[in-house]
């Protein structure tokens, strides 16, 4: 049984909000990589983000970093973003191979599902970390739904609702899920 679940999608979904409340009620989760290491540049004068490959591999390089810490639970763990999605990065600048993309998903399994959060216009801002446009994250949200999917995994798309809905939503997903593959 995997209980490692990514909670993924464009920018501006409301994943930060989402996986902090997630915690609040004492669940674990694992932030997401890029914006701490765009914080890391920024606090030391660099640019935001080095060429596409080279960040691509740096967030590759801390999601399985984050993976291997966290270690199996035999409680939801969350990840705000998961390897795959770095790979999705990598795919786009054709800087990995199909056979590439398929190792690391069979060395860094999560749950075969995964929660999509949808770009969210009244929601939506940029910031030092999020440089995107709403239509850029638009962008990136299908492709997720695309990616995943390609590799097998099952999506939901997390409803656009007030944060105690979100959570239950996520929360009884999980458990029917956990209780279909238990019993």
């Amino acid at each position: 049984m995997n209980y490692r679940f990514v909670v993924t999608g464009g920018p501006g979904g409301g994943k930060t909000t989402l996986l902090n409340s997630l915690s609040e009620r004492g669940y674990s989760f694992a932030p997401e990589s890029a914006r701490k290491i765009i914080k890391e540049r920024l606090a030391t004068g660099l640019s935001p983000r080095p060429d596409p490959v080279s960040f691509a591999h740096e967030v590759l390089r801390a999601d399985i970093e984050k993976y291997r810490n966290i270690g199996a639970n035999k409680r939801p763990t969350f990840f705000d973003r998961g390897v795959l999605d770095a790979l999705y990065m990598l795919d786009a600048e054709n800087a990995v191979t199909h056979d590439e993309v398929a190792r690391y998903i069979h060395d860094f399994p999560y749950s075969g599902v995964v929660f999509l959060l949808p770009p969210w216009k009244e929601i939506y801002g940029t910031d030092s970390e999020r440089d995107q446009t709403f239509e850029e994250a638009v962008g990136v949200f299908e492709g997720m739904r695309r990616w995943y999917l390609q590799w097998g995994y099952e999506t939901l798309e997390v409803p656009r609702s007030n944060i105690d809905e979100r959570i239950s939503f996520i929360l009884e997903a999980v458990d029917r899920l956990l209780t279909n593959r238990c019993s």
